[in-house]
């Protein structure tokens, strides 16, 4: 029997999507919408290459035959732009020539079209669940790390807090008040464990009840 996905894993990727099929792409997006962060939706690979060039993306998904142009090369350009983004190929076609090709430029997964929408989320969730795998694994250690910074037992829970509800940008927004009504701790211990990350470089201060985590700053521990 086949396991199941957790496909809420998708919730936090980008996902450039290039398809001149308007409809089929329109259709497909309206889909990926409910599932990833955002889908960038586009018919050309110029508009493909000006949303990589000003948006973060986790995953291209690509037709191999675009109209007037071929998805093959716009995917070797990338590569020679040493893009490292995973890539999904849809194609009608099962031309022995475009499957090498993909092969070669280490495209990580094709879709015969029509696109079967639980084969393409499926897909997109083998690809990206190590990425998430790894993001946790780096969150353990961030708090392993940290907690060799500080000397008092208390403030564990509290730095585990801290890093669980870092922002994709490694920001905390959060105030005293917030962590308190989490975590049975006093203001004043409270106050000396943020003062001693911050003497550390761990935790900068950098608005209104915004803080920024440095893990490069672990490194130094």
């Amino acid at each position: 029997m086949t396991k199941e996905r957790n496909l809420n894993i998708l919730s936090t990727f980008n996902i450039l999507y290039l398809e001149d099929d308007k409809s089929l792409l329109t259709h497909t997006k309206d889909i990926l919408d409910d599932f990833v962060a955002n889908v960038y939706a586009v018919n050309t690979s110029k508009e493909a290459l000006e949303v990589l060039e000003s948006k973060k993306v986790d995953v291209i998904i690509s037709d191999i035959l675009l109209e007037n142009e071929n998805g093959i090369d716009f995917l070797r350009d990338i590569k020679q732009k040493d893009v490292n983004i995973p890539i999904i190929l849809t194609t009608a076609h099962t031309d022995t020539k475009y499957l090498l090709d993909a092969i070669k430029l280490k495209v990580e997964n094709y879709i015969v079209k029509p696109i079967n929408i639980k084969e393409l989320l499926n897909t997109l969730h083998d690809i990206l669940f190590p990425i998430v795998q790894s993001h946790e694994m780096q969150k353990n250690i961030n708090v392993i790390k940290t907690i060799s910074a500080v000397t008092d037992s208390k403030q564990v829970e509290v730095i585990k807090c801290i890093i669980s509800n870092l922002d994709s940008n490694d920001e905390l927004v959060t105030s005293y008040s917030d962590i308190m009504d989490k975590i049975s701790i006093s203001k004043p211990t409270l106050i000396k464990l943020f003062k001693e990350l911050a003497e550390k470089k761990i935790l900068t201060k950098v608005a209104h009840k915004t803080y920024k985590f440095n893990e490069d700053s672990l490194d130094l521990i």
